[in-house]
C-alpha cells in the first residue's frame, strides 16, 4: 500500500496536533534530539553522551543510571518547545528559540564496571571525538568520570591549558584513599590539577560544604585553588561568585569545561545522590550558575554528574539535572 493513502496517512493529515510527541511518548534521547554515531556531527551544536559507569564511588551506589533518568527528564523541554516553538524563559526574561539549538545524542559510551582504566579510554576517546566536532554533553555516572572526560575534550581542542569550573559539594582534590586508591571520584579534580592541561590556579570551585581534609583552606591557598564554599554563596551571593569564579577559570587558558555534581544541591531538593550534603544550593542558585556560565564564551564542554535516581521516587533529581543542563545550551546557543 502506498504510504500517501493509507488510512494512517489520511488521519494525520485531518486532525491538527498528530505532530506533536508528548514527553512521555516517542524518542527517548536528551531533548529527543537525533540519535547519532559519535563520528557523525558535523551539522549540531551539541551532542550528547551517556556514561552509565558507578565504579569509583565511595559511598551509595546508582548513578550508571543516570543518564537515562536525565534524558527522561529532558523530553518535559522538548515538548515544550515542540508544542509553542519560541517560548519566553520566565527566568531570564528572554526569548529562546530552539530550532537554532540542534542536539545530538550518542548514546551510552561503553563501560567496562570491572575495569576503571579501559572506561577512562574510552571516556577520552569518545568525549575527544564529540570535542572535535561540536559541544560536548557527557551525562554521568560517577564524577571519576570527568578526569578523562577533561582530557579527551582538552586533546581535541589541542588546548595548552584548559580551565575548569567545579559545582560541587566536595572538592574531589584527594591525592589517594587507603581503600579507594588513586583513581576515584575523590580524587578527579586532583588528578585533572596533575594532568599537562590544568593546575589549581585555573580550577574553580562552587558550592564546597561539608567536611575536607586537615588544613584544607591553608592547601588551597597555597595551590592558588579558586574556592568558593556555601557560606561564601550565602554570604556574597551566587552570581558574583559565579562571575568571579568562571573569570579566574578562564583567564589564560584556551576554554573552560564545567562539571556540575548534583550532590551540589541541597538533598532536601535533589536527593538522589551517592553522597548527599546537608547545607547545598537551592534550585534557584543552581539555575543562576547555568544562566551566567551559558553566556561566557569560554564554556566549551560541560557534564551532569552523580544522579542515582533510585534513590528519588518524586524524579525531582533528575528533572532539575536536566533542566540545568538545558539552560546552560538554552543561553549558549538558542538565545
Amino acid at each position: 500500500m502506498n504510504d500517501d493513502s493509507s488510512r494512517a496517512h489520511e488521519f494525520r493529515d485531518s486532525h491538527g496536533g498528530t505532530d506533536v510527541e508528548l514527553a512521555y511518548a516517542g524518542k527517548k534521547t536528551f531533548l529527543k534530539g537525533d540519535a547519532r554515531d559519535v563520528d557523525d556531527l558535523d551539522d549540531v551544536d551539541a551532542a550528547v553522551l551517556g556514561v552509565p559507569f558507578d565504579a569509583a564511588v565511595s559511598n551509595r551506589p546508582g548513578t550508571r543510571y543516570g543518564p537515562d533518568a536525565l534524558r527522561e527528564a529532558s523530553a518535559w523541554w522538548a515538548y515544550l518547545s515542540g508544542y509553542k516553538g519560541g517560548l519566553t524563559n520566565m527566568n531570564t526574561r528572554t526569548q529562546v528559540d530552539y530550532s537554532d539549538l540542534e542536539v545530538a545524542d550518542c548514546g551510552d559510551l561503553p563501560v567496562f564496571p570491572m575495569d576503571r582504566k579501559k572506561t577512562a579510554e574510552s571516556i577520552t576517546a569518545h568525549v575527544a571525538t564529540v570535542a572535535e566536532q561540536a559541544f560536548p554533553v557527557m551525562l554521568g555516572g560517577d564524577h571519576y568520570c570527568t578526569y578523562p572526560a577533561f582530557r579527551g575534550f582538552a586533546e581535541a581542542i589541542d588546548a595548552d591549558t584548559v580551565g575548569l569550573v567545579q559545582i560541587d559539594a566536595h572538592s574531589d582534590t584527594a591525592a589517594s584513599s587507603p581503600i579507594f586508591g588513586e583513581h576515584f571520584h575523590g580524587s578527579s579534580t586532583h588528578l585533572i590539577s596533575e594532568s599537562e592541561y590544568a593546575d589549581f590556579e585555573h580550577i574553580s570551585q562552587i558550592g564546597i560544604r561539608g567536611y575536607e581534609s586537615p588544613n584544607f583552606f591553608e592547601f588551597a591557598e597555597n595551590v592558588g585553588l579558586n574556592l568558593f564554599t556555601m557560606r561564601d554563596v550565602q554570604e556574597r551571593g551566587i552570581r558574583d561568585v559565579v562571575t568571579e569564579a568562571i573569570e579566574a577559570a578562564a583567564e589564560d587558558t584556551d576554554a573552560v569545561y564545567v562539571t556540575f555534581d548534583i550532590d551540589s544541591i541541597d538533598p532536601s531538593i535533589a536527593p538522589g545522590t551517592g553522597t548527599p550534603e546537608p547545607g547545598g544550593l537551592d534550585s534557584h542558585q543552581a539555575l543562576a550558575i547555568m544562566e551566567t556560565l551559558g553566556t561566557h564564551d569560554a564554556v566549551g564542554a560541560a557534564d551532569l554528574m552523580e544522579v542515582a535516581p533510585d534513590f528519588d521516587p518524586t524524579r525531582s533529581t533528575q528533572t532539575l539535572g536536566a533542566y540545568l543542563l538545558i539552560t546552560l545550551l538554552e543561553r549558549k546557543f538558542a538565545e
